[in-house]
């Protein structure tokens, strides 16, 4: 065996097979090509790069159906999802086909010897990660296609299998035998993405059973993608029905959202073809689900210190724009957020997909101003030119129509009551269940169904809450005394006006979102006397119970800024266990949930600060 030979052996553990390392490493690099194209806008430059290849070549093909997922994810056309979904297949045959006969995952073989790295090709070993990674995509595709119960079940397995793949990859790189190298830095890089990506699923970093699931869920709509997606899709927490959410718990899912974070890190940090897919996954974690689903905390340093070299490498790239605009605003800079946004609108022409995200955000922006012309605006835009929730948007705009003064003009001829009516006929099902949004609009408008419609009294600054808008203005007092100003007026017209059946449910949505505003000024007693007016009416809410759990939750928040961590927690648990079955139940449990860690985290580190002063 001459040097070279026993060299290959060493290293890749065949001597008796040539191995084709050269076409491997030209492939990824050709990726990175190809990856460097669609990060400056040059979409379907980056298509046509990869595309020539895509029989041959399973990274091409990857790629090739990662992009086409991208755009299926973000546009949700039934012909975009069916031709994303045929490639990815594509991808994952040709992936199959270099892989190791015997693979990492054969469930016998793994009960006596777990496997090596001396036991496969390079080659093998990056079929492995990019099969594990066509199985997450497909799934989340099969979700999305069709809705019968035969799409679930291939859903729940493919998931599966990709998730016990990664496991036993991570298991096969932490081994005492692997041996790292300049040329597995890719494979790791795949590894990383994936078991960060499912350890991601676990957001407030529980564990309970019902959550945990839904959060895997999230996983593969909102990590199946290169990046964002429409913000919308990946928030949905209740989009996947109960049956779907079972057949998740076979995946034997059990996140750690600190080893996830911690694994996305590494991938990032590296030289690799999936670190920037590791950064944006961050920045998506960062910008979106600890903001939604958390108590509006966000580790947004960390946030700025990814994204920044990627904006100054790729200064007009339209998703790291994006993220620039979503920080600006998480920091409560709504001007420069707006200028952000308007910026990626005008980098690139050729995805308008990236226009509606940006939309969607400008939209929340001059909301939180309060200029709901330029909101309506928007949300006409969306109206017109995204599928992803046309009851959403119409909603939305009947919500900013009747936020207009008397002597305003309205657009278009438009009229709210009109709107209103509209939303519950515009109802869309994904994977065979609505949208948690989309059902909350339609449970408000439902009251304009009658001949003599009852007017929400403040629609807008209602759904700001559902996205957590005021933890934005909270950061500027002159946003937040703006918006107070106009909860008031609307708090004295209900006091003014007649008594009718919503009367109390009004009053109540009214009391939380000016105890919000309070809070965020400083008027802290005045704040806790609004959020608890709330339990008082429990029993007289007819409609809206969603609002007496979050009313507890923000006392909750309010009492831990004081250091009352413990009567904290003791209404977190009430309205967790008490209330079921309540408008967008899903979005208040994981906050909740993120708050009771927060506060018991408090705790325990107030009683070894105290149990180490006694110890002095």
């Amino acid at each position: 065996m001459d040097f070279l030979t026993a060299w290959k052996a060493a290293a890749f553990g065949k001597s008796n097979r040539r191995t084709p390392v050269s076409n491997l490493h030209e492939a990824l690099d050709q990726c990175m090509t190809a990856l460097d194209l669609f990060l400056t806008n040059q979409f379907s430059e980056a298509l046509n790069y990869l595309k020539p290849r895509t029989k041959e070549s399973m990274y091409h093909s990857l790629t090739y159906a990662t992009i086409l997922e991208m755009q299926a994810m973000m546009t949700f056309d039934p012909q975009d999802i069916l031709l994303a979904g045929n490639m990815m297949k594509e991808a994952q045959l040709l992936c199959q086909r270099h892989r190791k006969k015997s693979s990492v995952t054969d469930s016998f073989s793994n009960l006596v010897h777990r496997p090596t790295m001396d036991q496969f090709t390079e080659e093998e070993i990056h079929a492995e990660v990019c099969y594990a990674e066509c199985l997450l995509q497909r799934a989340a595709l099969t979700f999305l296609q069709d809705e019968n119960m035969v799409s679930f079940i291939k859903g729940g397995i493919k998931v599966r299998n990709s998730y016990q793949t990664y496991k036993e990859l991570d298991s096969l790189v932490q081994s005492s035998l692997y041996c790292k190298g300049e040329s597995h830095r890719h494979f790791e890089g795949g590894v990383k993405l994936g078991v960060g990506a499912f350890n991601l699923g676990d957001p407030a970093g529980h564990g309970e059973n019902r959550i945990r699931t839904q959060s895997a869920a999230v996983t593969l709509q909102c990590l199946s993608i290169w990046g964002v997606g429409f913000p919308g899709h990946h928030l949905t927490l209740s989009m996947l029905p109960t049956r779907i959410l079972r057949l998740l718990e076979f995946v034997g899912f059990s996140g750690n959202k600190d080893y996830g974070l911690l694994q996305l890190e590494e991938g990032a940090s590296g030289h690799s073809f999936r670190a920037v897919l590791c950064v944006m996954l961050l920045l998506c974690y960062h910008t979106f689900l600890t903001f939604v689903l958390g108590t509006g905390n966000v580790n947004i340093e960390e946030a700025e210190k990814l994204l920044k070299p990627y904006l100054k490498r790729y200064p007009k790239g339209a998703i790291f724009l994006f993220f620039a605009g979503r920080i600006e605003a998480i920091k409560g800079n709504v001007d420069a957020a707006i200028r952000r946004f308007e910026e990626c609108c005008e980098a690139q022409q050729h995805w308008k997909q990236f226009h509606h995200m940006c939309y969607w955000e400008l939209m929340w922006c001059f909301t939180y101003k309060g200029q709901w012309k330029m909101a309506y605006f928007y949300a006409d835009l969306l109206s017109k030119e995204n599928s992803w929730s046309k009851a959403t948007y119409i909603y939305m705009k009947a919500a900013y129509l009747s936020m207009f003064g008397k002597e305003d003009y309205k657009p278009f001829g438009d009229d709210e009551v009109e709107l209103f009516r509209a939303v519950p006929g515009l109802k869309l099902k994904i994977a065979g269940k609505s949208l948690p949004t989309e059902k909350f609009a339609i449970r408000k408008s439902r009251r304009y169904l009658s001949p003599n419609p009852i007017s929400l009294p403040i629609p807008a600054l209602e759904m700001m809450y559902i996205w957590n808008g005021y933890a934005v203005i909270g950061k500027q007092p002159e946003l937040t005394d703006g918006i107070l100003e106009i909860i008031t007026t609307a708090e004295e017209m209900l006091e003014n006006g007649p008594e009718n059946e919503y009367s109390v449910d009004d009053e109540c949505l009214v009391k939380l979102l000016k105890g919000l505003c309070l809070k965020y000024l400083g008027r802290v007693q005045e704040a806790e006397e609004n959020f608890k007016s709330i339990s008082a009416n429990e029993k007289k809410i007819k409609y809206d119970h969603y609002l007496i759990p979050n009313a507890l939750l923000e006392l909750a928040l309010l009492f831990m800024e004081q250091g009352r961590n413990e009567e904290a927690v003791k209404l977190l648990e009430t309205a967790k266990q008490n209330y079921k079955n309540y408008s967008m139940e899903s979005r208040t449990h994981f906050r909740i949930q993120a708050a009771i860690l927060q506060a018991k985290s408090s705790l325990e580190n107030g009683s070894r600060s105290m149990v180490s002063s006694v110890s002095l």
